[in-house]
């Protein structure tokens, strides 16, 4: 969420920059009116509190003297009816400027790329080689239905589109897949491991911006009012909320993993085949709260965990640094791994790993001070995925597939998986 002090004193700039994401922004200046109106409806308050309160020192002054206090007592007539009157308009002009701040996007980083659509990203690196095959590659759906490992048929009868059944060796390599990433950022990369709830509550949604913009792509169990988590980002980031973390304890890592359900509104007709995109996956999150002075250096590493999961795999990736129009509503910069896919001949998104700054951590009310005396200040909050698990399984079967129609096991993956081979 924006501050609105800076926003105060900073309006247009921050327009500015808001203008190089997708939509309007120009109401901003409509909520900076409203603060000043609040706040002179607060100084109007307080005078008003401050005369009743004279006034009654003097009442009191008049009635211990034998004064007559009638002319006092016709003076503070009706103040406290205005008092709550100018409270409701208070209330009124707060929830509209909480309103108006919630559903507006962070600012980008100046170093964020301008552009208006993802043609826009900047590829930043690419590591490895897709392989050149001498067979026709079979695309992951029709790899894992042959092998009786992927069952899209069943997932649709029992569910619905866009469900899968994991199955055998199918189930094995998901799990396999998720404890070797497991182990290698808790292992190798510090962090700790979470297992969170996979319900919670609209304030958490709130709090890492997943609500109110984006209600729609979300599942509400209504009768409770709880929300499935579409990432671990969300339970994990919320781990701290409304507390004052201590300096010395940042930054703070943690891994998570998680299953995750996206209703996908507005994503029809995009990667309907396979697993690409699925109403419940499962995901290996990466979650850091950083000093603001550190937290780009927090990005790079972040972001280079996750690429060593890939490279652990020896799957070919790209990264690149998401444009101004494409970044999610909470960022203020991301980089995108992206897998090579033989089906589709193209890189796919299999990491997002973002800065979201003091953005979530004002939205959750995460703070530190650096000192005992010291004011509090807003953690950054960054994260990303290391990685997608279903994503990565689909890279794994199209990119060790062999002509026999069998698929090699990653060499990282073998002890998880106690086999060379799927058959």
């Amino acid at each position: 969420m924006l501050d609105i002090k800076e926003l105060r004193d900073q309006v247009e700039t921050i327009l500015a920059r808001l203008q190089t994401r997708k939509g309007d922004y120009s109401y901003l200046r409509d909520v900076v009116k409203w603060d000043e109106e609040r706040r002179a409806i607060l100084q109007r308050v307080e005078e008003r509190k401050n005369f009743r309160n004279e006034q009654s020192r003097l009442i009191g002054q008049y009635k211990r003297e034998q004064k007559d206090p009638t002319p006092l007592l016709q003076a503070v007539e009706g103040i406290g009816n205005e008092i709550a009157e100018l409270d409701q308009q208070v209330h009124e002009l707060e929830s509209n400027i909480q309103a108006a701040l919630r559903a507006t996007p962070n600012l980008p980083n100046p170093q964020v790329p301008v552009g208006q659509s993802e043609e826009d990203n900047r590829e930043v690196l690419r590591h490895g080689t897709p392989r050149h095959f001498s067979f026709p590659p079979l695309p992951h759906w029709d790899l894992g239905t042959r092998m009786q490992i992927l069952d899209f048929e069943r997932a649709a009868k029992v569910s619905g589109a866009r469900f899968t059944f994991y199955k055998g060796m199918g189930a094995r390599l998901e799990r396999a897949l998720i404890n070797f990433m497991m182990d290698t950022h808790a292992q190798h990369h510090g962090c700790v491991e979470i297992l969170p709830p996979y319900l919670v509550n609209a304030n958490s949604m709130m709090g890492t911006g997943q609500l109110p913009k984006f209600a729609e792509d979300a599942f509400l169990v209504e009768k409770e009012g709880y929300y499935l988590i579409p990432t671990a980002e969300v339970p994990v980031t919320n781990y701290h909320a409304n507390e004052i973390l201590d300096v010395k304890d940042l930054p703070i890592k943690y891994v998570a993993y998680s299953g995750c359900f996206r209703s996908e509104a507005g994503s029809a007709g995009r990667d309907t085949r396979g697993i690409i995109r699925q109403h419940q996956f499962n995901k290996v999150e990466l979650v850091r709260f950083a000093l603001p002075e550190h937290s780009y250096q927090d990005l790079e590493e972040l972001t280079a965990e996750a690429e060593d999961i890939l490279q652990r795999l020896e799957l070919p990736y790209r990264k690149i640094l998401l444009c101004t129009a494409d970044m999610g509503f909470s960022s203020a910069m991301t980089y995108d791994l992206e897998v090579w896919l033989p089906s589709y001949q193209a890189y796919k998104e299999i990491s997002s790993c973002s800065n979201f700054e003091d953005f979530q951590a004002r939205r959750a009310n995460i703070r530190f001070r650096r000192d005992p005396k010291g004011k509090t200040e807003y953690v950054h909050t960054l994260n990303g995925s290391g990685l997608a698990v279903g994503r990565t399984l689909a890279a794994i079967l199209e990119n060790y597939q062999q002509e026999d129609g069998s698929v090699r096991v990653p060499q990282a993956l073998i002890p998880y998986m106690g086999v060379e081979v799927i058959r």
